[in-house]
């Protein structure tokens, strides 16, 4: 039976439908226009396991692990697990790293971008012209022939290693419940106010996060990808996508009263467009040269893509870091170091796209 969501219609509904739960997420309780963020979740994710001590976003949200584990089991049904690995593995790392902390400059993944712009903030309309930039660099560059190499087929145990990685946080959370008004409990941290106290009850969640990985896997939905394909080859299949992740959850949000247009006000987003606009470029180039944004990465290491695997790695210790130094923004507006931060980050991606041709990129 052929894959309905590898077809247009299909890909439009299953952007639509992912919109769709981020909205009912973020009804259920989860931060207002962060029904579904990769890298504000993962920035929660390490907070709860103690990588960053920021109190107000620790909370190891079962979302983001329901991502991966959709992914999985989506594979594993259709035949589509298939374990590989091998290629450029520190560069894959850094590119996680610098891709989390453009993210946390910017406040949110491409995902959040569109559902800020659904929730009516205009602010992240700023970051997505932004995207766009960075994802239009990284595809000059892969015009001239910028490659990080190939992966190889791989046993298994390698193809496993994140979706167990996963699983295995997934009983810590459900070991270990939050205790109301405690900020630990057993080995795990909570947040008792900020956007870390505010989230869905665990089922909303871990059934969110699953749907949305099974259909994430289906029709290879990347929210870089959809622009680089139509820069690239003007291949729009993937663009279906996104818009159609646009319009469902700017839909909902408009029958469930949570759109409220506007720059300031808007909430966990601040009105700094020069890096609101350099924040998401960053988060455009590297995803492009890594090959797809961080959601992308996690059902790609799902499906046992051992790569993808390591960009997740470096992405969660890059959302640890930006807390730990000061490059991360807050509704105020940047951190301490956010600007120094976002310049190196900048520079260090450029790099990679400049040095990184198809024969050193194989030899690194």
């Amino acid at each position: 039976m052929k894959n309905f969501f590898a077809k247009p219609l299909g890909v439009v509904l299953a952007g639509g439908l992912i919109g769709l739960v981020a909205v009912l997420l973020q009804k259920s309780g989860n931060p207002a226009n962060m029904g579904l963020c990769v890298a504000c979740f993962g920035r929660d994710v390490s907070g709860s396991l103690g990588l960053h001590r920021a109190e107000v976003v620790q909370y190891l949200r079962p979302e983001f692990m329901a991502l991966v584990l959709g992914a999985f089991l989506a594979a594993a049904l259709t035949g589509e697990f298939k374990p590989r690995t091998g290629s450029s593995p520190a560069l894959r790392f850094f590119l996680g790293f610098v891709v989390a902390v453009g993210a946390l400059i910017f406040l949110g993944c491409p995902w959040r971008a569109f559902l800020r712009l659904a929730g009516g903030d205009l602010n992240a309309l700023v970051g997505i012209i932004g995207l766009v930039a960075g994802i239009a660099a990284g595809s000059l560059f892969i015009k001239g022939r910028f490659s990080l190499g190939a992966s190889r087929p791989a046993g298994a145990l390698q193809g496993l290693v994140l979706p167990l990685f996963m699983a295995g946080l997934l009983v810590l959370r459900l070991v270990y419940p939050q205790v109301e008004g405690e900020p630990k409990s057993g080995l795990l941290f909570y947040s008792v106010s900020g956007p870390g106290s505010q989230h869905a009850a665990v089922w909303a969640s871990l059934a969110g996060g699953l749907i949305v990985g099974l259909l994430g896997q289906r029709s290879r939905f990347c929210s870089v990808g959809a622009v680089r394909d139509f820069i690239l080859f003007r291949q729009n299949l993937l663009l279906l996508g996104v818009l159609g992740f646009i319009a469902f959850s700017f839909l909902g949000n408009l029958a469930l009263g949570q759109f409220h247009p506007g720059f300031s006000g808007q909430p966990i987003a601040h009105t700094n467009s020069v890096w609101n606009f350099l924040g998401l470029l960053i988060v455009g180039l590297g995803s492009t040269l890594a090959g797809g944004c961080p959601g992308r990465q996690l059902f790609l290491a799902g499906e046992g893509d051992g790569d993808a695997a390591v960009f997740v790695m470096g992405l969660l210790a890059g959302l640890a870091m930006a807390h730990n130094f000061g490059l991360a923004s807050s509704g105020a507006g940047l951190g301490p170091m956010g600007a120094v931060g976002g310049i190196v980050c900048l520079v260090v991606v450029l790099a990679v796209g400049f040095l990184g041709k198809e024969k050193g990129a194989a030899a690194a």
